[in-house]
């Protein structure tokens, strides 16, 4: 078990790992041939104003805040789909409700085996750790040189080793959601920062403003503010989305615990 834990967190480490670089690349790419192609803009040039209408040209005029920006949002939707994956993983084959429900019944029925087979059916983070308990609770019925009270923490203690190497599975890389959540929105406000320094740089000139500058200057602030936010945004929703989907998970292993720990201290009074 503890080996598998290992193996994976080092798989998921490695993809944490190659994401950002990757998206970067591929950010700055879709940026110079696809938002930069010469046909999105007047003239067949991207030194000139993009063609009315034109968001790849207009997301172009964004600057070079825009390819950080992109690849934070690829990182962002990266992340949601491998969180998504790994957390309905955790939770197992059927409902955890159900699953619960299940265990409750058996344990009140004294049917560890039973319960320990619907555990190797279930699978996942909460199957696990309940599957950990139960093997313990049998072991603690055979011994009989323990007191109750020190078989009840034995129990105990290997639901809440069990639930340590579960738990680290479930929260890895959500720290990442919620650095990009703050990080786009600065990166946004930085790249509109910029922008209206080139906008009222052109207005300074002498004699009549530069249109050019000034419209180049407007949409950068503008293109950046939109970006930054709008990956802010979804980092945000994700890493709530998922957040609570692992506090149920969470609350789920505390039930079972609890159940199993109580049921022992029930049978053997």
């Amino acid at each position: 078990m503890k080996s598998k834990k290992k193996l994976s967190k080092s798989l998921m480490g490695g993809f944490a790992t190659a994401v950002i670089p990757v998206s970067l690349v591929a950010s700055i790419l879709v940026y110079v041939f696809v938002f930069g192609d010469g046909s999105n803009f007047a003239g067949g040039s991207n030194a000139n104003v993009p063609l009315p209408g034109n968001y790849f040209g207009m997301i172009y005029k964004g600057g070079m805040i825009v390819p950080i920006l992109i690849t934070l949002m690829l990182t962002v939707l990266a992340f949601t789909v491998e969180r998504y994956l790994a957390i309905t993983k955790a939770a197992g084959k059927g409902k955890v409700i159900d699953f619960m429900s299940d265990i409750n019944d058996l344990l009140g029925h004294g049917k560890i085996d039973a319960a320990k087979e619907s555990c190797n059916v279930q699978k996942g983070s909460v199957a696990n750790v309940i599957y950990s308990g139960l093997v313990k609770y049998q072991e603690m019925e055979k011994e009989k040189a323990l007191p109750k009270d020190q078989k009840l923490v034995s129990i105990q203690k290997e639901i809440e080793e069990a639930t340590s190497l579960e738990l680290p599975a479930l929260e890895q890389n959500l720290v990442i959601l919620s650095t990009i959540a703050s990080l786009a929105t600065l990166i946004g406000l930085l790249g509109t920062v910029i922008g209206m320094i080139r906008a009222f740089s052109a207005l300074a000139n002498a004699g009549a403003p530069d249109s050019v500058a000034l419209a180049t200057g407007i949409s950068e602030a503008l293109i950046n503010t939109a970006l930054g936010i709008g990956t802010s945004s979804l980092a945000i929703i994700f890493y709530n989305f998922f957040t609570t989907k692992i506090d149920k998970l969470t609350y789920s292993i505390d039930e079972g615990g609890f159940t199993i720990v109580n049921t022992f201290a029930a049978k053997n009074q």
